[in-house]
């Protein structure tokens, strides 16, 4: 593990500083990226960002938005515990791994400039895409809403006149078969219709021993659809609309201890054993309208009105054996609107991007704690259901303004005013039955009524935050290839409500929590070398981040779990990243992606004690890595293959704040590798991908309620898969 840890890094650094003069005419090409909300060189723009193209997402075997995360430093975008969908996200140490409603995501999620506000449905399948872009960093000025961590962009194509159709599909290890059809045409003078429908299927990597039934497969159809038109040589529309139907079945987890009746733990990772009916179900959609209108040569008007909404249907079986120890069958749904009103300017030694952006939306939401191992404690079967509802609206105005003050040198200001506002109602009781009254129907029918026995939480409450959240920044073109720059930005997560909460244990909950902050500072460099050959791209930065929210979860006395959301933390993060390209021979490519952060827990208040120095900061790696060749062989017949074999590093990972020797994964390396071979007329492709050929066991996410609760989820085995893909 040592050898491969440090051989890619080492690989690369040798290739990028003593293996460049000796190479005839290879260039690299110029990446374009909007993450300034304006097309730019990604060279030109002072912001730590990976700019990930069509190509570059199939050549390294990209399927959805999980394998983004070897590709950038710095990253962790996983699915998240228990479910197949819901993405886990945290860019430099700052994320929200609890997806329940009323919590707000740490890293802004974003399809075509439209806000993806819940993480359940987020893991977004690779298609009919142009670019995935990853900022690193809090983006409060040009993004604003919940990107304290930074944000993530899924661009998709914009169409031409030429009309296209491209159908791809793959089949692979465990049954695979993906089948992608995506197309656009003129329809009219300046009027264009596109769509894309994928159906992506596959068998599970394990199973329900006691069932039979499937565990981590997949059943995933996405549709998408829009039209383009200009209704003059200065306006530009487009309508999109889009639904992703995920009928996996519900992923449980992998008991690390003896159940409570002795069940010895499984052979495999991927095997579990549940009582839990296995249905279950996530559907989002959403329709959107852009315009942007040409005032003139240098100022233009931009509206983006979208609705969204999503329902999930899920159980999550903690226990994992065949009783209902403690079992959760669990459903949300949320809505929202947004709007956005965008003016940018461009003159001839400065440019503004500002404009006003609103949100509404409701998220809601029920679940049971089944608590069947106290039938053998008390003798009577006992449930906790949990329920409720947060309204949240929120206005905010910005402006990032950006002036050429002297040749080659270039001051960035900019600044955000966000005012949130949630309306917040919560339900826990307890009840004298396996389950609750909301799902009694579905999970035992022929069981007697639920008897409330007391109720925990009963309440409605409302708060409202406001956050300036300021930007500046310098950058200095020392010459054509090496920019250098610095800056400081600030970010803010709204605060919210704690659905979870027990007021009868801790009254408190029912004053919500407060938003937490972050002040990052950050200096970088960004460089084209020796005739464009190497694009070294590197970046370091501190973060200060305060009041950070908490979740406390844990059985109390007398039955029942509490939860409490705590503005208990601050840490400082600071770390660097390294971003290398390299082109070593006309048909030889190297690529480096090295990121280090070092975090430490400044405050950490539990029980009113300060215990920062036993905690750190979860689903942050200190050391993340990745190296990759890309080989492009020229055939006599004019047909092209490439070859791309990646190593990824990760280094030991903490799951929670608290250490768990039994749930933390160790440092592992992953090696992938794909062939994708291009027809001379560029019609067609076809390619065989292989991920983690090693087969390497590791473990991404997990639940800690100790002993035989204690359960993990894991990343993909080994898996092989041929693809094809036809352009008419």
């Amino acid at each position: 593990m040592r050898a491969i840890k440090f051989h890619p890094i080492a690989a690369g650094v040798m290739l990028a500083c003593g293996a460049s003069f000796t190479y005839a005419e290879p260039a690299l090409e110029e990446v374009t990226v909007t993450a300034q909300k304006r097309e730019q060189s990604m060279q030109e723009v002072p912001v730590a960002v990976t700019a990930i193209s069509e190509d570059q997402l199939l050549q390294a075997g990209v399927s959805d938005l999980t394998d983004v995360q070897k590709l950038s430093p710095n990253t962790t975008l996983q699915a998240s515990r228990g479910t197949n969908s819901t993405l886990t996200a945290f860019i430099r140490g700052i994320g929200q791994q609890d997806p329940l409603w009323g919590f707000e995501p740490g890293v802004g999620i974003y399809v075509d400039d439209v806000y993806i506000a819940r993480p359940q449905g987020a893991v977004l399948d690779i298609l009919d895409v142009e670019r995935v872009e990853v900022l690193r960093g809090p983006q409060g000025t040009l993004y604003g809403k919940n990107t304290i961590g930074g944000a993530v962009k899924y661009v998709t194509k914009k169409m031409s006149g030429d009309t296209r159709v491209s159908i791809s599909g793959a089949v692979g290890s465990y049954s695979q078969t993906d089948l992608k059809v995506a197309g656009s045409t003129e329809i009219a003078d300046g009027v264009y219709l596109g769509g894309a429908i994928a159906s992506f299927q596959r068998d599970g990597y394990g199973e329900n021993v006691i069932t039979g039934d499937e565990q981590y497969n997949k059943d995933i159809v996405s549709a998408r659809v829009a039209l383009e038109f200009n209704p003059s040589d200065a306006l530009w529309v487009r309508v999109a609309a889009d639904q992703t139907t995920d009928k996996s079945a519900p992923k449980h987890g992998y008991r690390l201890a003896p159940g409570l009746g002795g069940e010895p733990v499984l052979d495999s990772v991927y095997d579990t054993e549940s009582n839990m009916l296995y249905d279950n179900l996530v559907e989002t959609s959403g329709a959107s309208l852009t315009a942007e209108y040409e005032l003139s040569d240098s100022v233009t008007l931009k509206s983006t009105t979208a609705f969204r909404q999503g329902e999930t249907q899920t159980a999550i079986d903690f226990d994992s054996v065949n009783r209902p120890d403690f079992d959760v069958p669990a459903f949300y749904e949320d809505d929202q609107t947004t709007q956005e009103f965008q003016l940018i300017w461009e003159g001839d030694n400065a440019d503004l991007v500002s404009g006003v952006y609103y949100y509404t939306g409701t998220a809601a939401g029920s679940f049971d704690a089944v608590l069947g191992y106290l039938t053998n404690v008390i003798g009577i079967p006992l449930t906790q259901n949990v329920a409720g509802s947060v309204d949240t609206t929120s206005l905010s105005a910005y402006a990032h303004y950006n002036w050429q003050f002297a040749p080659d040198w270039n001051l960035s200001l900019g600044g955000r005013y966000t005012k949130d506002e949630k309306d917040a109602d919560v339900f826990k009781a307890n009840y004298l039955s396996l389950y609750s009254p909301t799902f009694q129907d579905k999970y035992y029918p022929e069981g007697a009524d639920p008897i409330l026995l007391g109720v925990l939480t009963d309440y409605e409450n409302s708060d409202s935050w406001g956050e300036f959240t300021p930007h500046i920044g310098i950058d200095h073109q020392i010459n054509d290839d090496v920019m250098v720059y610095a800056g400081y930005s600030a970010g803010f997560k709204s605060g919210g409500f704690d659905m979870r909460g027990d007021a009868s244990q801790l009254p408190s909950t029912v004053d919500g929590f407060d938003p937490e902050t972050v002040d990052t500072y950050e200096f970088g460099v960004k460089s084209d070398l020796f005739n464009n050959r190497l694009r070294l791209n590197a970046a370091a930065f501190r973060a200060d981040y305060k009041d950070m929210q908490v979740t406390v979860q844990e059985f109390v006395e007398g039955g029942g779990f509490a939860s409490a959301v705590l503005n208990a933390g601050e840490s400082r993060i600071q770390g660097i990243e390294l971003e290398a390209t390299l082109a070593m021979t006309d048909n030889l490519m190297a690529n480096l992606a090295l990121g280090y952060a070092d975090t430490e827990f400044l405050e950490f208040i539990s029980g009113g004690v300060d215990v920062s120095d036993q905690r750190d900061l979860q689903n942050t790696p200190d050391t993340t890595a990745m190296f990759q060749l890309n080989y492009s062989l020229p055939m006599q017949s004019g047909a092209e293959v490439v070859i791309n074999p990646t190593i990824s590093y990760r280094a030991d990972t903490q799951i929670f704040e608290v250490p768990n020797p039994v749930l933390d994964q160790e440092a592992y390396t992953l090696v992938d590798m794909t062939a994708t071979y291009y027809s001379a007329d560029g019609k067609w492709q076809a390619g065989l991908v292989g991920k983690n050929l090693t087969d390497k066991e590791y473990r991404i996410a997990g639940y800690a309620f100790g002993g035989a609760f204690d359960t993990g989820f894991y990343g993909a085995p080994r898996t092989i898969a041929l693809t094809g893909n036809y352009n008419f």
